[in-house]
């Protein structure tokens, strides 16, 4: 008779069962979280807390016990140095199970187990909440009785809370305002590009007539060159010449004196 045995078979014998809970418990401890069926997420939910908890006190045997369960010292190492720091202020509860609907095959119903305290989205939202802060004002009938009391101390708070109010008139500016200065922004965006396109076409033409300056030099130098060489070409000519004539006049003596 099996009289208050009401934990889930799933449907395998005692070895297997063991097995696959301590494989899904490793790949618990190692990936924060797994999905799985209901059941599954149930059972595990029952098989890996206890071994967390015994996790908070870091002994030799502590460490011995939890190995006996998962059989894998990777995943020892990382509940006993990251999660039981993590999780050492949690009475419990170290797990959440969110379903996913059911599955195409068999239909299902499956599940997300994770370890709570490493669901960022979930610790920025609740850190987010706490940080809010009201903006009602309470306890206008104390104030009257201190205003009536002590009348200094009334002129005082008035004093204190007169720029809060100025600085809530300044930031809450006119929408006409706003769209004014959107349109300024972006004017004077859409300017500095016009300018800076200003100062390089400026650089271009610049560096151009600088470039045609240098050219129109070389052509002067070249013309000027040429102008010389032109000089000079006659004048060497004139020069043969006169050697030529000059030669001519003396074999013209030498041939008279030999006659």
């Amino acid at each position: 008779m099996r009289h208050r045995k009401s934990f889930n078979h799933l449907g395998r014998t005692s070895s297997h069962r063991k097995a696959m809970l301590s494989n899904m418990a490793t790949s618990l401890i190692l990936h924060k979280r797994i999905n799985t069926t209901v059941a599954k997420a149930k059972a595990l939910r029952t098989y890996v807390e206890p071994l967390i908890t015994k996790a908070k006190d870091d002994t030799t045997h502590s460490r011995r016990v939890v190995f006996s369960y998962l059989q894998d010292k990777y995943a020892v190492t990382e509940l006993f140095r990251e999660i039981s720091a993590k999780i050492g202020d949690r009475p419990g509860g170290y797990t959440r199970i969110i379903k996913l609907g059911n599955r195409l095959g068999d239909n299902a119903e499956m599940a997300m187990i994770e370890l709570v305290d490493y669901n960022e989205n979930l610790i920025s939202e609740k850190s987010s909440k706490k940080t809010k802060s009201t903006r009602r004002r309470r306890g206008g009938s104390k104030k009257q009785t201190t205003e009536q009391s002590a009348p200094v101390a009334a002129t005082e708070v008035v004093e204190e809370t007169k720029p809060e109010v100025e600085a809530t008139v300044e930031e809450e500016k006119p929408v006409e305002a706003v769209k004014e200065e959107a349109v300024a922004e972006k004017k004077e965006v859409k300017e500095e590009p016009k300018a800076e396109k200003k100062e390089i076409q400026e650089e271009v033409k610049a560096e151009e007539t600088k470039a045609e300056e240098k050219v129109e030099v070389k052509e002067v130098a070249k013309k000027e060159a040429k102008t010389k060489s032109d000089t000079k070409k006659p004048a060497a000519k004139k020069e043969e010449t006169k050697k030529a004539t000059k030669e001519e006049k003396t074999d013209e003596g030498k041939e008279k004196e030999e006659k």
